[in-house]
């Protein structure tokens, strides 16, 4: 499912500049995004460990567990992104069970991948 389409018309869309942080490791959750345009790096232990691209989610992490960021996200090109704050999340999850478990597929597939890296190294 391609998220980018479904909020590509979103009237809260913000553009960040390629090289701008849109969160970093450590700070308190606040939103997490949907990616329309552009390309994110995720960064933690001064490694890129993922390219994100658009139709995806960023920051759906800490939406979930209330933890600090575990990641930095960076805008590795210029990006236009829908924030979705806590209320909005707990909204869609509600009352648009797809976005439940797209958010869930997202999860298992980065908890998946970083499983392979971490048996094959």
């Amino acid at each position: 499912m391609n998220l980018a389409k479904i909020f590509e018309n979103s009237k809260d869309a913000r553009d960040y500049p390629a090289g701008t942080i849109i969160f970093a490791q450590g700070q308190p959750r606040e939103l997490m995004y949907i990616v329309l345009q552009g390309e994110i790096d995720l960064q933690g232990g001064g490694r890129t460990f993922e390219t994100l691209s658009a139709g995806t989610i960023v920051g759906e992490m800490a939406m979930i567990d209330n933890a600090p960021r575990s990641a930095t996200a960076i805008a590795k090109t210029d990006c236009k992104l829908v924030p979705i704050d806590q209320k909005r999340f707990e909204f869609m999850i509600e009352e648009r069970p797809w976005f439940a478990l797209h958010v869930m597929r997202v999860l298992v597939d980065r908890l998946r991948r970083t499983t392979a890296r971490v048996i094959g190294s």
